[in-house]
């Protein structure tokens, strides 16, 4: 019933983080504001004492408010020093929050920090880029209007300096929202949310955006999954009915490692955005009850009361959808939201299986280590390998996108065992097979961990970035005969329909 439902680890990383520069601080101060009467519905486990958390966000006020400088900016580690454009703005956002969720905030440094806003196009030093300028005064202009200030008309010239193709998706989403709700500026949102249909990297059940400023990006603190809940929030605010908008959940909540994102600016700019998701898409209690039919019968049916986590699941066998060829109906009685997923696991009938690309291209090869002749390949396409010989198997992956929570899986030949590089293997092989597995920071491999099963080899990566990742490993030839050997494949695991897969392969061992 609800798709927010695994935030606490998230806020926790925010209240357990161990530094304490005003960057930090104030994500924290801004994520607590927004989410604490979320959590307290979920009934979260693992959040401090609700009183202890009041406490802490009060101190946390306290110390934003005194490293303001007297030109209402802020310094990262205590004042009288520069204030920084981009901290400056998110400080003032997460104090701004913080008044409207109730807590309190000296007027007078609210005041100071409004009028830094207003002037941030003075603000910047010399060296910085044009680019950032013009994104950190996009950011200042999204507060401002948070604040209540009338904005739109420069958010206008701003966004008319150069065409929508050369300027951050970050930018844009910031601009967007002030944009949507001036009355005057309905067809500049409209251009920004078309550019942001064909910007957006889509699969079949989740989105991100990739943007970048360039080389001194670093001034605003800049990650692509911050960008991905900057645009969240501006697509709720300017267009609600969205398809993105659900699909951008799923792919930040995909993108969580241990239950938080990679920084605190992307922890409060996420949760920040999933808030407002909450608010908007899920503002009613359930109270409500799921139902599935198949055809004529009846197949599921679940009650939904009050915010939880639940979720059930039903398997139909095949051999029904096969035979009887009936429709699938889903239906919610009262309120509430409801939330479901179809999937689907099969068997092919054939052996012989052509790659497929489902968001990843996967090519597998095998390659002779110490004779040549070795490994050959005949005229239909099968694999012949020399009894007793080792061979090296290169499996190549391409993602055309980033994805997260990788699994790619090759399938063993039965007639080859896997060798352990953490043992003793040829000296041929010592060499490549320590760089190969090497864990060592500079010579990192793109997968986080493997397991060299007797019938498969797996290696896993929490997040893969666009472009083509290599895996290897060596196998020895051990058993003489002829082996079908299933295609390798790469999955998305918690989100399997984004997948790619191989040709299936013949080896023959002799």
């Amino acid at each position: 019933s609800t798709a927010v439902a695994a935030l606490t680890d998230a806020l926790l990383h925010l209240v357990d983080y161990p530094y304490g520069c005003a960057e930090q601080i104030a994500s924290r101060v801004l994520s607590v504001a927004v989410l604490n009467d979320v959590l307290a519905a979920f009934e979260a486990e693992q959040l401090p004492d609700p009183e202890a958390l009041q406490r802490s966000q009060r101190v946390d006020i306290e110390r934003l408010v005194a490293l303001q400088n007297g030109d209402g900016g802020f310094g990262y580690w205590r004042p009288g020093t520069g204030s920084v454009p981009y901290l400056s703005v998110h400080v003032a956002l997460a104090l701004h929050t913080a008044v409207e969720h109730g807590y309190a905030v000296p007027a007078e440094t609210l005041q100071r920090s409004r009028e830094y806003l207003t002037t941030i196009h003075k603000r910047f030093p010399d060296w910085y880029g044009e680019s950032s300028r013009r994104s950190i005064e996009a950011f200042a202009l999204n507060v401002r209007w948070r604040m209540g200030d009338t904005a739109a008309a420069r958010a206008r010239e701003l966004l008319r300096v150069e065409p929508l193709d050369g300027q951050p998706l970050e930018r844009l989403g910031w601009l967007l929202p002030v944009l949507a709700v001036d009355p005057s500026g309905g067809g500049e949102a409209a251009a920004i949310v078309r550019h942001l249909d064909n910007r957006a990297s889509e699969t079949a059940g989740a989105a991100h955006f990739t943007s970048h400023y360039g080389d001194d990006g670093w001034v605003l603190l800049h990650s692509e999954r911050r960008t991905d809940g900057v645009l969240l929030d501006a697509l709720i605010t300017a267009r609600p009915d969205h398809d993105l908008i659900v699909k951008l959940v799923r792919g930040l909540l995909g993108h969580r490692t241990r239950g938080h994102w990679g920084n605190t600016q992307e922890n409060a700019f996420i949760l920040l955005a999933l808030k407002r998701y909450f608010d908007v898409y899920e503002s009613v209690e359930p109270d409500f009850v799921a139902r599935a039919w198949l055809g004529e019968r009846q197949a599921l049916e679940s009650a939904f009361r009050g915010r939880d986590t639940r979720r059930d699941h039903l398997a139909v066998p095949m051999a029904v959808l096969d035979e009887d060829g009936e429709d699938l109906v889903l239906a919610k009685d009262g309120p509430g939201r409801l939330y479901y997923r179809l999937g689907m696991r099969y068997a092919p009938a054939d052996l012989v299986l052509e790659a497929a690309d489902r968001g990843f291209l996967v090519d597998r090869e095998y390659v002779a280590v110490d004779d040549p002749a070795d490994v050959s390949r005949d005229a239909d396409g099968a694999w012949r390998l020399a009894l007793g010989a080792t061979v090296k198997v290169v499996v190549t992956m391409t993602a055309p996108a980033a994805r997260s929570h990788v699994a790619l899986v090759d399938p063993l030949p039965a007639g080859l065992e896997t060798l352990n590089p953490a043992l003793a293997v040829p000296a041929s092989e010592q060499d490549e097979a320590a760089r190969t597995h090497s864990w060592r920071w500079w010579n990192r491999p793109w997968y986080d961990h493997q397991n060299l099963r007797d019938e498969r080899t797996e290696a896993f990566a929490a997040r893969v970035d666009a472009g083509v990742h290599t895996y290897s490993y060596f196998a020895r030839a051990t058993t003489p005969g002829r082996f079908v050997v299933p295609p390798p494949k790469a999955e998305e695991m918690y989100a399997p329909e984004t997948f790619g897969r191989g040709a299936s392969a013949v080896v023959i061992v002799d």
